[in-house]
């Protein structure tokens, strides 16, 4: 799932780190901090060249249509990333896409709504990144390359959106087009595999009420450009200025 950064790590220390897990990479394995590895990297697929800054991939999402209850995204988004791990267990409570009740306390209006990585512009997570495993393509999908993660989980504290996930225990029944490691961050990827593929990302897919809308944000001509120049839509925490790839309606 490695891609090229649009932003390179900018100190002694973080090339140091890289250039460390780029020569354990080559002997087949990369390490994740003393004693723990992740699976051979050739295991994990070849990375994507596709990335281009012709396009910036987001979604829009209409909370007039999401109703609360339907938890279909949440369900889709386990399935294709194959996470099987239940939030029952407090030791592993990895969710990509998590639902999310408001209610206005003035007018008492209610909204249901997906809450996911809002694949930012401006990504703090990246920011803080030691080892430049947290990175942003070219085309805007924010990503972690799991070979180089150390799960320092610097940038699950630096996210305002609550949107990343630390691998506690050892994974199974996993899907090979998208590798999760045990000692790693992970969050949702836009079904990147799907993605570069020409496909939707499932959470889109499986939406029974079709709130969930999937483009090209710089593509004057798709229809969540579209939407978005001509509806009124919302950014969560716009104060932050972080520029989202996840827009919202009705809120």
């Amino acid at each position: 799932m490695s891609a090229p950064h649009d932003k390179a790590p900018d100190s002694g220390r973080r090339s140091f780190i890289g250039a460390a897990a780029a020569t354990g990479a080559g002997l087949g394995v990369a390490a994740l901090a003393p004693g723990l590895q992740l699976i051979e990297v050739s295991a994990a697929g070849t990375p994507s060249t596709g990335a281009s800054s012709d396009k910036r991939w987001g979604m829009l999402i209409d909370s007039n249509k999401c109703a609360s209850g339907c938890d279909a995204c949440v369900k889709a988004c386990n399935r294709e990333n194959g996470i099987t791990e239940t939030l029952q267990d407090v030791r592993q409570s990895s969710q990509w896409i998590r639902k999310v009740d408001l209610k206005d306390p003035k007018s008492g209006r209610e909204h249901s709504l997906p809450v996911l990585c809002q694949h930012c512009a401006k990504p703090t997570c990246v920011d803080v990144c030691p080892t430049g495993a947290s990175m942003k393509r070219a085309d805007g999908i924010v990503l972690v390359d799991r070979h180089i993660c150390i799960g320092c989980r610097y940038c699950m504290m630096a996210c305002p959106y609550k949107a990343r996930s630390f691998v506690h225990l050892t994974l199974t029944e996993q899907n090979p087009e998208v590798p999760r490691g045990q000692g790693c961050v992970e969050a949702c990827t836009f079904c990147v595999h799907r993605v570069d593929k020409g496909q939707q990302p499932a959470c889109v897919e499986a939406c029974p009420e079709r709130a969930m809308l999937f483009g090209d944000l710089k593509d004057p001509h798709s229809e969540i450009a579209q939407r978005i120049a001509q509806e009124a839509t919302t950014q969560l925490r716009s104060d932050l200025k972080l520029d989202l790839g996840v827009r919202y309606q009705g809120i």
